[in-house]
């Protein structure tokens, strides 16, 4: 009667190999994980300067010449930015370019120093300066 072959110890055990997975699988993980964080963050910053400029724009409808419409597009802004918990007041500029037909406001956040940023240095960055721009006529309606 012939036996069967022992299997060695060595063979059958697997319990490493979840260990080995993680250690190749893991890091690929984390870096996807801050990748969306920070990405995430970067269209929240970038939303809301958008929503920044149009208000501002919407704001300035009102104004009878273009120097009332510059103070009510950033009376607007500086009140809506104050409100906003995703960007800080003192890094957002204000900028508008008029002439006989259209206003443009145009909003600009420096994202440098935000945390997210900081959080993201091993990942190819989105800009850090976000800049967005709203349009209203003013005029040569016909």
């Amino acid at each position: 009667m012939q036996s069967a072959p022992v299997k060695s110890s060595f063979v059958r055990a697997d319990g490493g190999s979840a260990a080995v997975e993680f250690a190749l699988v893991g890091p690929i993980m984390v870096v996807l994980m801050i990748a969306i964080v920070v990405y995430g963050s970067w269209f929240l910053m970038a939303q809301s300067v958008q929503s920044l400029a149009s208000e501002g724009a919407r704001a300035a409808i009102g104004g009878l010449d273009a120097s009332e419409r510059e103070a009510l597009a950033r009376a607007e802004i500086a009140t809506s930015v104050a409100r906003m918990g995703a960007l800080e007041p003192a890094k957002t500029t204000v900028r508008t370019v008029s002439d006989a037909q259209r206003m443009q406001v145009i909003v600009v956040y420096d994202a440098r120093d935000n945390p997210m940023m900081a959080l993201g240095a091993m990942l190819p960055l989105p800009p850090t300066i976000i800049e967005r721009q709203a349009v209203i006529r003013v005029g040569g309606y016909s």
